[in-house]
């Protein structure tokens, strides 16, 4: 049996974490894998293990599954949930506390929602609990509908199989942020050895939810449907659903029947819940590949819609019918632009705007939606990337301003405030809505988007992720964004610097008169520059995922519906020769 003391690459922190483990309560299973792992020699994969501890990021917990103290295992989701319990009831001293726990269709997803189950009632916390697999925006809703406390879905949203996580919801339905992402971590570290986690479960204090928490949610979002008339009118619209094999099977097929829509086809492929997710690389409908077979079944039988969700529902991708009679996926920020137009177009029509409602999209999403809702003269919020600011600006706004829709380009939207975070469930039946709206009109969504650039400007957007994994792939990341701090670029696409935006430091710096403004939203490390011509480059290491991304908008005035092939092949070029100036070839 080889000891750790006998290898060389180790960080001095993975070595003190492994030896923690190893002499520690934890069982023989997981000291045998990670004993494997050391007779093996893979000091790098132990490094990758236990070179830190899994924090929460933007999404809260993600990480691979797996032994170790930066994996998702029995252990580190136990840990947050004592550490969570403990300030749970720092911050609610008086009050009976009670949560609700969902899990997505991944491997291990039901085993750690029950795990997260026993240590609440373990810490004498009444749980709220789905007895199977539900799409994460009803556990948003389920923590208002029961009055909790908090909140944890288990899921790992968009990414690869191997990864699963833990997202942790405040008493509004939305997930922690500051202070209080923080605060459960410090609480979690408090925490010195495994014992001091109660996995003894109380099944007193565990109750199974369902299906009348589904009709509850259902109804809800139903009230909010403004084109009653004109689905029922197209009620036979052709769409495609696809799950991806996760949890949007549950509610989306009921929901649109719901809505008035009968003639809606499930990519039976897709249809069962599958946590390895055998159809495709990626479960994300942002990836033209996991949308392959409900575009080949859209287009069997001519459908007027496809619509595709992740595997725990909160983002959702769609393609529609170009002029050329061709299936066209539309990417975040055009779904997002057309909803927001929808929604504000119609409420003008029923006469229901009156100056207080406002929208909301991240400081990464299209200004297309600036521009829309400007146009409404409805007001137009921008929050940092992340729905958890999105819910938090309608918390600060509830009952003195009236939101209507918000989104974010990576596919997540929300229409109403029946739940506080990106509902692919309700996207779903709105999208539908919309696209029977346009179609009792005799107008295809496709050119209802080309009216939008006409109206408003042709934006085009591109994202580039780049990936930097384990320790040394942090430390890259960080020496990015420290280059392009002390050496911003000067030109971008031709163009001379206007401003820099850098909320790390939450200063406006004006290039052209040398001035400093503050920026009024919570820190964080993204830097953005704009030029006089209106491109806009963002740059953001994500909080969830080993990656740094690159967010580029362009933007041109389109005089006429038959120059948008023209326009666009030339601010894609723009695009690119903006990628070549910063080198991220």
């Amino acid at each position: 049996m080889n000891s750790i003391t006998n290898t060389t690459r180790l960080s001095s922190s993975a070595k003190a974490r492994i030896e923690k483990w190893m002499q520690g309560a934890y069982d023989d299973e997981t000291k045998s894998a990670i004993q494997k792992l050391i007779d093996e020699g893979k000091e790098d994969e132990l490094n990758d293990c236990f070179y830190k501890e899994l924090e929460f990021g933007t999404g809260g917990l993600r990480g691979i599954m797996g032994v170790g103290s930066n994996r998702m295992n029995k252990y580190t989701v136990g840990m947050a949930t004592q550490g969570l319990c403990n300030y749970l009831k720092k911050n609610f001293p008086a009050q009976n506390i009670k949560v609700a726990i969902a899990h997505d269709s991944r491997n291990n997803s039901a085993y750690f929602a029950q795990i997260t189950a026993d240590v609440f009632s373990a810490n004498n916390i009444k749980v709220y609990m789905f007895s199977e697999l539900r799409p994460t925006p009803e556990l948003s809703f389920a923590i208002r509908h029961f009055g909790c406390q908090s909140g944890v879905v288990i899921t790992a949203s968009h990414n690869p199989k191997e990864y699963n996580g833990y997202k942790a919801y405040w008493n509004d339905g939305a997930q922690v942020i500051a202070p209080h992402d923080k605060n459960i971590i410090e609480e979690v570290q408090k925490i010195t050895s495994i014992e001091e986690v109660r996995f003894e479960a109380n099944p007193a204090l565990i109750e199974h939810i369902g299906h009348e928490v589904d009709e509850q949610y259902m109804k809800e979002i139903h009230h909010l449907s403004i084109s009653k008339e004109a689905i029922a009118r197209q009620k036979d619209l052709k769409i495609v659903f696809s799950p991806i094999h996760g949890t949007g099977i549950t509610l989306v097929p009921s929901l649109l029947e719901k809505f008035g829509f009968t003639n809606v086809h499930i990519v039976d492929e897709q249809s069962n819940p599958d946590g390895n997710f055998p159809t495709v690389i990626y479960p994300n409908p942002e990836e033209s590949e996991a949308m392959s077979l409900a575009m080949k079944k859209a287009e069997e039988i001519d459908a007027d819609l496809v619509l595709a969700t992740d595997p725990d529902a909160d983002r959702v991708g769609i393609a529609v019918k170009n002029n050329e009679g061709k299936f066209q996926l539309l990417n975040g920020n055009q779904t997002g632009s057309l909803l927001v137009h929808y929604m504000l177009k119609v409420w003008k029509e029923k006469e229901k705007l009156t100056g207080r409602e406002f929208i909301v999209k991240t400081i990464v999403t299209t200004n297309l939606i600036e521009k829309i809702a400007a146009h409404f003269k409805v007001k137009c919020y921008n929050t940092l990337t992340g729905f958890k600011y999105i819910a938090a600006l309608i918390r600060e706004l509830e009952g003195k301003e009236k939101f209507i829709v918000g989104g974010e380009e990576s596919y997540g939207y929300l229409v109403g405030d029946v739940v506080r975070d990106k509902d692919a469930i309700a996207s779903c039946a709105f999208i539908a809505e919309m696209v029977a709206y346009y179609k009792d009109k005799g107008i295809s969504l496709y050119d209802a988007l080309l009216d939008l650039y006409v109206e408003y400007g042709l934006y085009k957007e591109k994202l580039i992720s780049i990936t930097k994994k384990g320790q040394s792939g942090a430390e890259d990341i960080k020496n990015m964004m420290k280059q392009l701090r002390e050496n911003p670029p000067a030109t971008l696409g031709g163009s001379n610097l206007y401003k820099i935006y850098d909320y790390e430091i939450s200063k406006e710096t004006d290039l052209s008169e040398g001035t400093q403004r503050d920026i009024s939203l919570p820190k964080e490390n993204v830097l953005q520059f704009l030029t006089y011509d209106g491109s806009l480059v963002s740059a953001r290491p994500s909080g969830t995922e080993p990656k740094i991304k690159f967010y580029f908008s362009v933007c041109e005035k389109l005089h006429h519906k038959a120059d948008f092939e023209k326009a666009s092949i030339a601010l894609d070029k723009k695009i690119q020769t903006i990628i070549d100036e910063l080198k991220l070839n």
